[in-house]
């Protein structure tokens, strides 16, 4: 088992030295020709693969570096929203007016309906200065 490690490391690592040479832009190769890293990777794998990971290539920092875009979620992507389309969004919002609407109506016939009970109550109620009901509740026998 140790034997077939000790021979497809190496070769993972060329092949994935070998694609990220090949798919890598121009501009952020270093050291040396974009040519001349890929003979280097096929002629010696393990070294040219190690030497390609270490130095070969300029490495973006994942907060922006130069040309990189940062990733955003579609729910915080505005861009993403509004592509969503305009005509169901359109239809949603007039609902959701609608429903707003209906919904201010019915909390303004409560709270007229609770004042109204409110004031039935005021004016139904005993006074305040009954000692033998120190609650305020109705008198019991």
């Amino acid at each position: 088992m140790l034997r077939v490690l000790l021979f497809l490391v190496p070769l993972a690592l060329a092949i994935y030295a070998l694609v990220d040479c090949i798919s890598s832009d121009d501009e952020d190769v270093r050291h040396l020709p974009k040519l001349l890293w890929i003979a280097l990777i096929v002629l010696a794998p393990l070294l040219g693969a190690l030497a390609w990971i270490l130095v070969g290539r300029r490495r973006r920092t994942p907060s922006g570096g130069r040309g990189s875009v940062q990733w955003v979620a579609p729910d915080d992507n505005p861009e993403f929203l509004r592509s969503l389309g305009d005509g169901a969004r359109r239809d949603d919002d007039e609902a959701r007016r609608a429903e707003s609407a209906q919904d201010r109506e019915l909390l303004e016939n409560w709270e007229e309906d609770l004042r109204r009970r409110e004031e039935r109550l005021k004016d139904s109620s005993p006074n305040d200065s009954d000692d033998d009901n120190p609650a305020g509740g109705p008198d019991r026998p």
